[in-house]
């Protein structure tokens, strides 16, 4: 029997327009045709659609002006009403309006007309950074670490579980393993646990969802470690909203010191989501050309999204494969800096084929090594002089 899969559906970002310019009639019914957008209205005037803006349901409101000079009455009349991020939509040359929407409350300005797919991932885009600006940084002091890579067979979850375990096992920390690879997650099975429950089960059991309720959904590892699996089936994984996701993570920062995220290898809505609370991100590369094309495209998506580039570190794994590169040329390719690397090591198909994690299973090997030092590496500073002797004296 063959199972066909896709990528989990977005949650549809619903938008409001306001104003009028030319093209904006043929964008409304493109985007009224777009499976990921859900059209609230329209109105020319701001005041009319007062009722529509009101309420802090939407996710941006799109602008039109005929104007090559900055609407700034409009825009403060918008935001009398709503604090949904503003997508500005201008006909022809505006070279003016662009450079002053650069000091003013917009998020984005597009010139019409333009491809459908570019104003959806604009009004994405701005509706993510709007919600990292309107939530500050999270309610809970836990800090999310989030395991990244744009290929399969790059190691992710090998990392993610390996880095979560020594976390917990050697820092002592209060850690919680998020699979958010929702389709084809194996992070319980590369740990050696067949979960009861599930993410799925957790975000759709009826109540509000706190730290007891999420303690009741987790598994327990021999090392301490919390986890959190996948969805068995691959189609539960589109239960698994944006929104629901979003509430699990401020939840689990309450509750954890450390969360790590294993993910799967595209930008859909869950990993927006997740970037929107990640406090470091592990973008995974290795010595092969067409990993280091996605990784590069990778970069370039997360500066359009504007996550902070201090936040990314980019791993080098398998460093030590004698494939005729070198960490430096990775370096010129992804004009990034590697922050780490991570030896091939014979140890890991073995711990992966007996279920318990290197770090656990051959502590003394290159790759538990360094694995160990770089969970140190990420814990904050103060934690990291406390927990040295420990993660010292684990490893001997």
């Amino acid at each position: 029997m063959t199972i066909e899969t896709q990528a989990p559906t977005r949650e549809k970002s619903r938008i409001f327009i306001t104003g009028s310019c030319e093209g904006l009639p043929e964008l409304w019914d493109a985007l009224g045709r777009h499976g990921e957008i859900e059209l609230v209205g329209r109105s020319e005037h701001v005041r009319e659609g007062a009722g529509a803006l009101t309420g802090g349901h939407l996710q941006a409101v799109l602008h039109a002006t005929r104007s090559s000079a900055l609407p700034a009455d409009e825009l403060a009349a918008i935001r009398e009403y709503s604090q949904a991020p503003i997508v500005l939509l201008a006909s022809g040359e505006s070279s003016a309006l662009l450079e002053e929407a650069l000091d003013a409350d917009v998020a984005d300005v597009l010139l019409l007309p333009q491809l459908t797919e570019n104003v959806v991932f604009a009004i994405r885009k701005a509706s993510h950074s709007g919600r990292r600006a309107q939530n500050g940084r999270p309610q809970g002091t836990g800090r999310v670490v989030t395991v990244f890579s744009p290929k399969g067979g790059t190691g992710k979850t090998v990392m993610a579980t390996n880095l979560s375990t020594s976390f917990a096992k050697f820092a002592g920390k209060r850690t919680l393993l998020l699979d958010l690879d929702l389709q084809f997650g194996d992070a319980a099975i590369m740990l050696g646990i067949e979960p009861d429950k599930t993410i799925q089960d957790l975000v759709t059991a009826p109540g509000e969802l706190d730290p007891e309720k999420l303690a009741g959904y987790t598994c327990r590892h021999s090392s301490g470690l919390d986890v959190l699996p996948a969805p068995i089936r691959p189609e539960d994984a589109e239960l698994v909203t944006e929104a629901k996701l979003a509430r699990l993570m401020e939840v689990a920062k309450e509750s954890y010191e450390l969360i790590v995220v294993d993910t799967s290898p595209f930008f859909h809505g869950p990993m927006l989501a997740t970037l929107d609370q990640t406090d470091d991100l592990l973008l995974l590369c290795g010595l092969d050309v067409p990993t280091i094309k996605n990784v590069r495209l990778s970069l370039q998506t997360l500066e359009l999204l504007s996550f902070p580039p201090e936040r990314i570190r980019v791993v080098l794994n398998r460093a030590n494969s004698n494939v005729g590169m070198k960490r430096g040329e990775v370096e010129a390719a992804l004009e990034a800096k590697v922050r780490f690397e991570v030896p091939s090591d014979r140890a890991v198909p073995l711990a992966v084929n007996r279920s318990n994690p290197a770090v656990l299973s051959d502590p003394k090997s290159d790759f538990a090594r360094a694995l160990r030092e770089m969970a140190k590496s990420l814990l904050p500073a103060p934690a990291a002089n406390d927990t040295k002797r420990r993660f010292l004296g684990r490893s001997s």
